[in-house]
């Protein structure tokens, strides 16, 4: 069951980075089977979504921006190694982590190492989105930094995709703009905070989605990229 903080409504602030997010998971998650990793894992948001896993084995790190009071971690990592014997995945997911990852080379070397030969390794990582878990929160990636990295550090690109569009970034930045700057402060008013929301976060989204569909969009503006690698045998 995926909760609705990870597959919002059009009330939910984050709805199109989410829901981008959600529906390119779950396209390619049956790529995803036998023993899987999930480095960043977190409390498992998408774990309903990969029904081919044999085993669901979490990665974490522990650091001052994000806390992991109650979330599901299997293994800790220590920043330079995952305690496991190479070649022990057969498969890898890794979602909205690269970006937290200062020494991203390094991990993308240990993901190579623990992942069987031919491993599927999914990943998202964000192209817009404000800064998060700060201090921890690092970079930002094209197609061609994440394509450079991975086939340097041993992998073999089998797609690379986006979640969003100029469109719908758009709306998704207004969106945000009026939850960070003056939600916090409208809601503690009665009725008010509810009818905020209303105008300034389900119409938006509703908009954005109507008009991603009905105008040209172009994707040099996107959410999320979406990539799935395998290690090269």
């Amino acid at each position: 069951m995926i909760s609705n903080e990870f597959k919002p409504s059009v009330f939910h602030p984050y709805y199109f980075i989410r829901k981008g997010l959600i529906g390119k998971i779950r396209q390619y998650s049956p790529l995803l089977h036998g023993r899987l990793l999930d480095f960043g894992c977190g409390s498992k948001p998408y774990k309903a979504l990969i029904n081919n896993a044999g085993e669901y084995v979490g990665v974490d790190y522990e650091n001052e921006g994000h806390p992991h009071i109650n979330e599901q971690i299997d293994i800790f990592y220590d920043g330079k190694t995952i305690p496991v014997a190479s070649d022990s995945f057969d498969a890898g997911l890794t979602s909205e982590v690269f970006e937290h990852v200062f020494n991203l080379e390094e991990v993308l070397k240990e993901l190579h190492r623990v992942l069987k030969p031919g491993a599927p390794l999914l990943i998202t990582c964000p192209f817009v989105w404000k800064e998060h878990e700060v201090p921890n929160d690092f970079a930002r990636y094209t197609h061609f930094a994440l394509r450079h990295m991975l086939e340097k550090n041993g992998f073999r690109i089998r797609t690379l995709d986006k979640s969003g569009n100029f469109i719908e970034v758009m709306f998704q930045l207004r969106v945000l703009y009026f939850f960070d700057n003056w939600y916090p402060k409208l809601r503690r008013i009665p009725l008010i905070g509810a009818l905020s929301k209303l105008l300034f976060i389900a119409i938006p989204n509703i908009a954005g989605n109507f008009f991603s569909k009905i105008l040209p969009v172009s994707r040099t503006m996107y959410l999320n990229n979406i990539v799935v690698a395998e290690k090269a045998v």
